[in-house]
């Protein structure tokens, strides 16, 4: 472990991506302040986080609301940094989307505005998504940072993920302008679909999305024809790359792999023989584009990142964690 040093704070610490990054802080020597939805029956389980190596010396666990922006304020007051991963989804799509999009933004504008008023805040770390670059339609080969979806073309393709994508969009658009319009240094990270092992109790969604073919969940197929991947390990160390790297500015990529749903099939069936993975013949009503667009990491690459895990680490390591936890997989 390294010195110790300065206070940072991770808002949504009990989620996939929020936990990790906790866990790598406290590697890393950083002294963690993390926020949690309040559990006023207290049935919340926060030990996978209370017994990482570190966490009775550096970590405090805080309770907080983007519903109440002002939450947060004591958890931010006295730190260098914030990582922004929290995120609040309407999973049965049930909500007005302009109810979850105005959720969004003001629990994270109140987030900025805490770190704004606060005199020890130097650099702000905010978890966005890979769906703000690639979804619009355009023919473009390769998908950089300059580019933003189209909510329009969102509404098409997937009218039941929309409110999803809307709200990651427009709470990413302005936190930008809010941090450029009052000097808060912002850092924006945009991952693909985050993989690989995980230390909350439940096996995260994307995860599922990740093992849809070795857990049999048929419905999930659609949605992974064409996949862009990272490891979470390889998403905590960038996020901790970019808050400490002086240089880094705007947004970032962060995808390693790039698979298709026969890609995944040839491997996991080969990887895995004990798991009825479906054959190339089972997914043949499945298309792949021709010519896909490839999400770029060129950015966060020339800055001096390199990502440690090839696409076999991610599902060993997603596989092992569910069976550690006697978590459901389907067998032959």
């Amino acid at each position: 472990m390294e010195r110790e040093k300065e206070a940072v704070c991770v808002t949504g610490g009990t989620g996939f991506v929020g936990s990790w990054l906790i866990m790598r802080l406290l590697q890393h020597g950083y002294k963690v302040r993390t926020t949690i939805r309040p559990d006023p029956e207290g049935h919340k389980d926060t030990s996978f986080l209370t017994n990482l190596p570190g966490a009775s010396e550096r970590l405090q666990i805080f309770n907080a609301d983007l519903n109440d922006p002002n939450s947060f304020n004591e958890a931010i007051e006295g730190c260098v940094g914030v990582f922004h991963v929290a995120h609040t989804m309407d999973i049965r799509g049930i909500e007005p989307e302009e109810i979850v999009i105005g959720r969004c933004v003001e629990g994270t504008l109140g987030i900025l505005k805490a770190c704004l008023n606060s005199s020890t805040i130097k650099r702000v770390v905010l978890t966005s998504t890979l769906s703000n670059v690639m979804n619009h339609g355009t023919n473009v080969d390769v998908m950089d940072e300059s580019i933003w979806s189209d909510i329009d073309y969102c509404r098409r393709i997937d009218p039941k993920k929309v409110t999803y994508f809307a709200s990651k969009m427009q709470t990413e658009k302005d936190a930008s302008e809010f941090a450029q319009k009052n000097g808060l240094d912002l850092v924006i990270v945009l991952p693909s679909l985050v993989t690989g092992p995980f230390l909350t109790p439940e096996i995260p969604l994307s995860v599922q999305l990740q093992l849809a073919m070795i857990k049999g969940n048929k419905d999930k197929y659609a949605q992974i024809v064409e996949m862009s991947m990272v490891h979470v390990d390889d998403v905590a160390s960038a996020h901790i790359f970019l808050f400490e790297n002086p240089d880094a500015k705007g947004r970032y990529i962060c995808s390693s792999h790039e698979l298709s749903i026969f890609d995944m099939s040839k491997l996991l069936s080969t990887r895995y023989p004990e798991y009825p993975v479906p054959s190339e013949e089972d997914l043949k009503d499945f298309k792949c584009h021709e010519k896909s667009a490839k999400a770029s990491s060129k950015k966060l690459l020339d800055m001096g990142f390199k990502y440690k895990y090839s696409v076999e680490d991610m599902f060993d390591a997603a596989i092992q964690s569910c069976k550690e936890r006697g978590l459901f997989l389907a067998k032959a």
